[in-house]
């Protein structure tokens, strides 16, 4: 018997592996794609998070002509990109990047004279994600919620008070803000104070541990399965020898 109550984890061990294998994917993509393509193809790029900027020659990021450091660059002085005229998987990586990140070339790094489909930090996110994921296929335990999923991933030892003394939620906002806080304080104050810019070490660092919180949530939330318990809670073995317990309306 497992530790939260059930005779195996194989939907624990799966989803974490599904989580690991597809950021790994997309991780080793961002550096393989710039590297394969021809040398010096790929622009200095600056676009907008959640668009599409580059698809094709009249797509917005090569129309642009504005240098003011904000969003956006006079694309005519550093080359025209249009990841739609790749080969179907490096159009699907700059695709993906293009959606999903701002590609500012001085945030971001070169392979091959090359600008990678995202920035340094997303670079740090998906390192994160994958690490996350695999951490929790080898660890993380199907505890009813959400929440005690995630939780499952510290040793039961030492969880035995906030057990005991049900603070759980405590103790997940706290390992929520271990790992996503220093990414925000970075990102925020970037925006506060115009005289600040992080460098792509630091945004790797801070990039990397909300990864792994991240990775570690999105295994745990499709984990969480009351089902398997045969939807009766007082089965979940808990740390501390907690127990859930089913309302006495709901019993009567």
């Amino acid at each position: 018997m497992e530790r939260n109550g059930l005779d195996n984890r194989n939907r624990e061990r799966k989803v974490g592996n599904w989580v690991g294998g597809i950021s790994s994917f997309l991780l080793i993509s961002f550096f393989l794609v710039p590297a394969y393509l021809p040398a010096d193809s790929v622009p200095e790029l600056s676009g907008r998070a959640n668009a599409f900027d580059y698809y094709s020659e009249d797509s917005w990021g090569n129309i642009q002509s504005d240098n003011s450091k904000e969003v956006g660059h006079n694309q005519s002085e550093h080359g025209i990109f249009a990841w739609g005229d790749l080969d179907p998987y490096a159009a699907f990586v700059y695709g993906f990047g293009d959606l999903n990140c701002h590609n500012k070339a001085e945030r971001s790094w070169e392979i091959n004279g090359n600008q990678m489909p995202v920035c340094v930090r997303d670079v740090g996110i998906f390192l994160g994600l994958a690490i996350g994921g695999f951490l929790f296929s080898r660890r993380g335990l199907n505890r009813w919620t959400i929440r005690d999923s995630f939780l499952s991933l510290c040793p039961d030892s030492y969880m035995q008070s906030v057990y005991k003394n049900n603070r759980r939620m405590l103790a997940m906002l706290a390992i929520a803000g271990l790992f996503v806080l220093p990414m925000a304080l970075d990102g925020f104050s970037q925006l506060l104070f115009a005289s600040y810019e992080s460098n792509a070490m630091l945004r790797l660092a801070t990039g990397t541990p909300f990864g792994i919180f991240l990775g570690a949530f999105i295994a745990a939330s499709f984990s969480a399965r009351p089902a398997l318990f045969s939807l009766d809670p007082t089965r979940v073995i808990l740390p501390s020898g907690s127990r859930f317990q089913i309302p006495v309306d709901e019993e009567e």
